[in-house]
């Protein structure tokens, strides 16, 4: 399995609210792992496009990280 990281304000916010049940900032730890987690996902597909083994998967995993990133369908080459 691979470690992911995170910044030291989001550990510490998980911290507060998973140890001492402090949880004033529920939406912002809540937004903040929805973004990494988006990453994540982005930084797969284009890990995917740079190693596809056939030209076909290499295409579609370059549309798929485009249609992700939102890059408009005039500017793609």
């Amino acid at each position: 399995m691979k470690n992911v990281q995170i910044s030291q304000e989001l550990f510490i916010r998980l911290v507060r609210l998973l140890v001492f049940e402090f949880d004033e900032d529920t939406d912002l730890i809540k937004k903040e792992l929805e973004d990494k987690m988006e990453k994540l996902v982005r930084h797969e597909i284009y890990s995917k496009f740079k190693t596809a083994p056939t030209e076909e998967e290499k295409k579609k995993a370059r549309q798929d990280y485009l249609d992700m990133v939102g890059m408009h369908r005039d500017f793609r080459w």
